[in-house]
């Protein structure tokens, strides 16, 4: 195990050429998201991430993150957790539809490898049971020696999540289908109804005392039921996207998606104990007014130049365009933006407004605004790139290797950042020529004025040229970007909410002539300035 300040344990050794500097616009992010939490023997509150394939330790007190299992390390996106009483962790992985076993000594075993949007998990004396986040999903009971002996409890839940066993022995679950809690026997028959007219629950966790505490995604607050008269009053408002609760003693914890954790300290008040971050961030670009629109995946956030960031859309907003990969200004507080969906959007954020203007797409990945309303987008898995106008889609290029980032220069040209070959390319007249080649891995790519500057992943560099090419320079190194192992980053999507999440790294340039880079490795923003 390793214990970090953030999640990324290289920490902030980025250095800039001469003629520049490199700072954080924006602090990291000491967790990849905060989904299943759970108190684990040693009073540790347990963290799920399944942005980051990781499973972190917290201690409640000092908020200490240390890291249990990392990315590569066997577990893939763990969406909620729990303990047996032997000490093996068990782990949901939503975007592989499985659930695994971690035990003590790090083996990885897949329990059940056939349990589509497999999300929430709990054990009750010993017994093992785990859902499934959709529409008629199912709750098994897990037959722990992997021989495939599961037992279905239920199997027309809709949308069940986190849940746990009450004091009379039944299953209590979130039913968020319906906005309802409901429990079950766990010999099965029909369930009954115990609370109703919530805020979209996500989780059902019995308080020491006897209550059940329930955090509603939609609406952001946490929830006091009693399961006996399915009253209920409100512990605090945190805002939407919360996840699951834990307890440690009798102190009440509870965890958001973009990787916050409160503890509620009294009715109405909560203090974080980890603050929140970004889970990626994906692309960035700043429009006419100096705002900047880091695409979070899930969550989007705006942030005015010179201030902080704030949460504008996420999937419990209206006219949330879904799971943002990469965006363009087109207007004052407007962009276009590609999604895990296979969609590309028109946006304005502040007004909860989207409209589609392409859509049908795999993995749509990097665009781009030019001159004249033009919209160009890079479709990585059939190496396309795709102009947008006047509602209708052309196709400017196919047969590139993997494309993700375009820019268009004031002449209208296009440029490509082509992963799958090590290069940037421009297109003309339906050829594609090399501007810059030998790069690692090239993402984001922005042009401002004359000059290009293209992401390089795998050299975690910031490459500035000129439109031919010419004048070649890193003009910032040891960058934060990728993950923090250098795996490329390839989840699944989730059925009901997303795609494939495959992450971008993305660059804008400024208004002051500032470069913005994706820190996608530790969760921040990085700017790099002029001197």
């Amino acid at each position: 195990m390793t214990a970090t300040a953030s999640r990324y344990t290289a920490g902030f050794p980025a250095t800039a050429a001469e003629g520049w500097s490199v700072a954080r616009a924006t602090p990291p992010s000491r967790l990849a998201g905060a989904n299943g939490i759970r108190t684990g023997r040693d009073g540790r509150i347990y963290v799920a991430q399944v942005a980051g394939s990781a499973v972190s330790a917290v201690d409640p007190d000092t908020g200490e993150v240390e890291v249990v299992s990392g990315m590569g390390q066997g577990i893939v996106g763990p969406d909620d957790l729990v303990f047996d009483e032997a000490g093996n962790l068990y782990c949901t992985e939503i975007t592989q539809g499985r659930v695994v076993r971690r035990t003590p000594s790090g083996e990885v075993t897949v329990i059940h490898g056939e349990m589509p949007v497999a999300n929430p998990i709990t054990c009750y004396q010993d017994r093992v049971i785990a859902g499934e986040l959709r529409m008629d999903g199912r709750i098994i009971e897990l037959d722990r020696s992997g021989a495939g002996n599961h037992r279905v409890i239920y199997d027309k839940c809709p949308l069940v999540n986190a849940f746990e066993v009450g004091p009379d022995g039944k299953l209590y679950f979130p039913a968020q289908g319906a906005n309802e809690i409901w429990r079950i026997s766990l010999d099965g028959g029909e369930p009954e109804v115990v609370a109703k007219d919530l805020g979209v629950p996500d989780s059902v966790k019995f308080h020491p005392d006897g209550y059940i505490v329930s955090t509603q995604v939609y609406s952001g607050q946490v929830l006091k039921i009693d399961p006996r008269t399915g009253a209920k009053e409100v512990l605090a408002d945190i805002g939407a996207g919360l996840d699951n609760v834990t307890f440690v003693g009798n102190r009440t914890f509870v965890s958001h998606i973009t990787g916050s954790i409160h503890e509620i300290t009294a009715p109405g008040q909560a203090r974080p104990l980890i603050d929140r971050g970004f889970q990626w961030p994906n692309g960035i670009s700043e429009d006419s007014e100096g705002t900047l629109l880091i695409a979070d995946g899930g969550f989007s956030h705006l942030m005015p130049h010179g201030g902080q960031p704030e949460v504008i859309g996420n999937y419990f907003v209206p006219g949330y365009p879904g799971w943002v990969r990469d965006s363009a200004s087109t207007a004052a507080g407007e962009w276009v933006v590609t999604t895990a969906d296979g969609v590309v959007s028109r946006w304005r954020p502040r007004e909860q407004a989207s409209e589609v203007l392409a859509s049908g797409y795999a993995v749509p990945t990097g665009i781009a605004a030019g001159p004249n309303g033009a919209i160009v987008f890079a479709e990585n898995t059939t190496g396309e790139i795709v102009s947008i106008s006047g509602g209708a889609t052309s196709t400017l290029a196919s047969g590139l290797d993997a494309p993700m980032g375009v820019a268009i220069a004031d002449d209208g040209t296009v440029y490509v950042a082509e992963a799958g070959k090590d290069r940037v390319v421009k297109l003309a007249g339906g050829r594609t020529e090399t501007v810059l080649d030998d790069l690692g891995d090239p993402q984001g790519l922005a042009i401002r004025g004359n000059r290009l500057y293209v992401v390089d992943v795998k050299a975690r560099a910031l490459i500035e040229s000129d439109l031919s090419g010419g004048n070649r320079r890193a003009i910032a190194t040891d960058l934060p970007v990728g993950s923090p192992t250098g795996m490329p980053v390839k989840l699944g999507g989730v059925p009901n909410f997303c795609g494939p999440m495959w992450t971008f790294t993305g660059v804008a340039t400024g208004r002051d002539g500032t470069i913005y880079v994706s820190g996608d490795a530790e969760g921040s923003v990085i700017a790099v300035k002029p001197a």
